[in-house]
């Protein structure tokens, strides 16, 4: 098979997955967003790679943002909010940083596979993302991937984090001319 085949399947299976999305978990997700004072974001491995895009476009837009781990990172607030991505749900390290949140009064938004999770049952809001992995511990959505380990979450997760941005624009009244504006010009 060659990479284009391969890329048309990969494409018609997130296709596939995206019908097992809710609306309301999107929409709640979007409230929270809009209603934080400052938002954190974390996540681990692939996952990690995909919030830290997201963080960036929030920027773009203009919100109070940072990366969990940066040096830069302020302290935490009652009204802050916390976005995790962690397909299980039970990265230690992820754990650990909800139930702190947790304890200190900031709002907690999880984009997973499994809402029965550790940090799922913690979170104020969970947005479930089809996907197949061997770390999955609770029945997730029955789905198969042709695709190894987590990868169709992982791509699910970066199109709903870019659908995202695009739903708070339109709350916003953002547009691509004004986020950027806020583009990074030392480069």
């Amino acid at each position: 098979m060659s990479v284009k085949v391969y890329s048309e399947k990969i494409l018609n299976e997130l296709l596939h997955n995206l019908q097992y999305a809710k609306d309301n978990e999107f929409d709640a997700f979007v409230r929270e967003i809009l209603n934080a004072k400052h938002i954190f974001t974390a996540g681990a491995g692939r996952s990690g790679v995909a919030i830290r895009a997201f963080t960036n476009r929030l920027m773009h837009l203009g919100l109070s943002v940072s990366m969990v781990g940066e040096i830069t990172n302020p302290h935490t607030h009652e009204g802050d909010l916390l976005i995790i991505g962690s397909g299980s749900g039970e990265t230690d390290s992820l754990v650990a940083m909800a139930r702190k949140a947790k304890k200190n009064g900031v709002k907690i938004a999880l984009i997973t596979m499994d809402a029965k999770s550790t940090i799922g049952l913690m979170a104020d809001v969970v947005v479930v993302l089809p996907g197949v992995s061997p770390k999955l511990k609770n029945a997730g959505i029955d789905i198969t991937s042709i695709q190894p380990m987590g990868n169709a979450f992982e791509q699910m997760q970066l199109i709903t984090y870019d659908a995202t941005v695009m739903e708070l624009m339109d709350h916003m009244k953002e547009t691509a001319e004004t986020m950027f504006q806020r583009h990074a010009d030392l480069e």
